[in-house]
């Protein structure tokens, strides 16, 4: 055996609701894999299932011999507040391992952009950006050759964020990656497996938007099928698609339409903020495209999660 991650047939039901049905994995070493879906449509589940903290109704997971998972969920994850920087990391040693390498406490955390002078500060002056860097710090210390994140990015600032980024990239372990955030899952994945609604699991090579370029197509009346690349699950039946109603479908049907906007907007403001000469500007108008690119983030999340409430409805 080696450090590959199977799944087979796996059905799970949870008072009496199936939620998942007859999923099928293969997880290669060195992947990288977004998992992605509406709250309550089963990722915790699979997650459980991953970890050895569920056992599925039938089917399998089978582990290779040689894998090693390391869980990180940064509501759970804790820092003690009353020791160190140094402390939390080191725990009372100079020196930690990372990646088969010993390093020196001190030089690694500068990697997580902590300056020399911040490492023998307790835990509890932190700011929200450091206590977080100080959590993915840990995160790389630990003996794991896959890593399974659950909404990494969730309250990160700028910089800690493209520290995660490049952190991730030049990971040579596996990813399982739970997350809404689609630029993110797009610069990383490798594929995406996405909870398809009534249990099923898809899995589509690439990120998100590869995902929407492969995913079924909205039904159009009297027009075949386009013939673009085919989805990884047929199509529902006829009945299924009746389950939205006519203003639904037509807000499923103007949804990639907005979400493209909204993305082009965003490129665009993101592009801007990231020229020296965007803080050159008057103070209003940097706080103005600085709160505008907030609002696109929301609305795109909304967005997103709209579009799949309506596609798992649809069926």
């Amino acid at each position: 055996m080696n450090s590959e991650l199977v799944i087979k047939d796996l059905r799970v039901s949870i008072e009496d609701k199936e939620i998942l049905k007859g999923v099928n994995l293969t997880v290669k070493p060195g992947s990288i894999h977004a998992i992605m879906g509406p709250n309550g449509s089963g990722k915790s589940t699979l997650l459980r299932l991953i970890l050895g903290e569920l056992r599925p109704d039938s089917g399998e997971v089978i582990a290779g011999s040689r894998l090693q998972i390391a869980y990180f969920d940064q509501q759970r994850e804790l820092l003690d507040p009353d020791k160190t920087v140094r402390e939390n990391i080191g725990e009372g040693s100079d020196f930690v391992e990372v990646r088969g390498r010993s390093r020196h406490v001190v030089g690694y955390l500068k990697d997580f952009l902590f300056p020399p002078e911040r490492i023998d500060s307790p835990v509890r002056i932190l700011s929200g950006g450091e206590r977080n860097r100080l959590l993915l710090a840990r995160l790389f210390t630990r003996p794991a050759n896959m890593l399974v994140l659950d909404e990494p990015t969730n309250d990160l600032d700028v910089d800690t964020l493209e520290l995660l980024e490049d952190l991730l990239a030049d990971y040579d372990g596996t990813l399982l990656i739970v997350s809404h955030d689609r630029s993110f899952l797009d610069n990383l994945v490798t594929s995406t497996i996405i909870f398809e609604g009534d249990g099923r699991v898809g899995e589509y090579v690439g990120g998100y938007d590869d995902w929407l370029r492969q995913r079924r197509p909205p039904p159009e009346p009297g027009l075949r099928k386009a013939a673009t690349a085919p989805a990884v699950r047929p199509p529902p039946p006829e009945p299924a698609r009746r389950k939205l109603g006519y203003a639904e479908r037509r807000e499923l049907e103007s949804l990639p339409r907005r979400i493209e906007t909204l993305e082009t907007e965003q490129r665009r403001l993101e592009e801007d903020a990231g020229r020296a000469e965007f803080y050159q500007q008057e103070k209003p108008a940097i706080t103005a495209a600085l709160t505008r690119l907030e609002a696109l983030n929301e609305e795109l999340q909304q967005a997103y999660r709209r579009w799949e409430e309506l596609e798992l409805k649809e069926g």
